[in-house]
């Protein structure tokens, strides 16, 4: 895929993201707003694998500006190159995405061990953040029944008392020191 048309995707997804509810809106929504917009086919494996790195990039400098910043407008692309070269200079690993290992449709956000990660799936209409543990058979990653799968709103509680968990463990940390 040539830049031109990447950065076309890339502005169109953005723009679709930004007026969207986040609550309600899923990737392939996105995906297909911004087809019919551009009047190209974003289903093709490696523009669809284009647009959910857009939209997982997205969502994760949304989830990292405070409140405030949400309400300036600012040039996403410049942001999303400081962010890299941010990440490359503390030698942190950009997320990878791996379509062939998820069958099921599943988007895959990270790995936090070789056998548990954290997946975003649509469930009956739901959108569900589930953080699981995987298994081997047959050349195909299985999902175990150990894991937990919480909702959009589930995951907004949790995300809301992050700073509270994280001193709970300093605290403990302090206790067994």
């Amino acid at each position: 895929m040539d830049q031109e048309i990447q950065k076309k995707i890339e502005e169109t997804v953005l723009d679709v993201l930004k007026k969207s509810d986040m609550n309600e809106t899923t990737e392939y929504n996105v995906r297909k707003m911004a087809s019919e917009k551009l009047g190209l086919d974003l289903s093709q494996p490696d523009r669809k694998r284009f647009v959910r790195q857009v939209v997982e990039s997205y969502l994760i400098q949304q989830q990292s500006k405070p409140e405030q910043e949400e309400e300036e407008e600012e040039e996403p692309e410049e942001e999303e190159e400081e962010e890299k070269r941010k990440r490359k200079r503390a030698g942190e690993k950009e997320l990878e995405y791996d379509d062939d290992d998820d069958d099921d449709g599943d988007l895959i956000i990270c790995r936090l061990t070789k056998s548990r990660r954290v997946t975003i799936t649509d469930f009956r209409g739901k959108t569900l953040v589930s953080i699981r543990e995987y298994y081997r058979k047959d050349g195909k990653e299985l999902p175990t029944s150990k894991g937990i799968s919480l909702t959009t709103e589930q995951w907004s509680s949790f995300k809301k008392n992050v700073p509270a968990i994280e001193k709970a463990i300093r605290k403990m940390k302090s206790r067994l020191n």
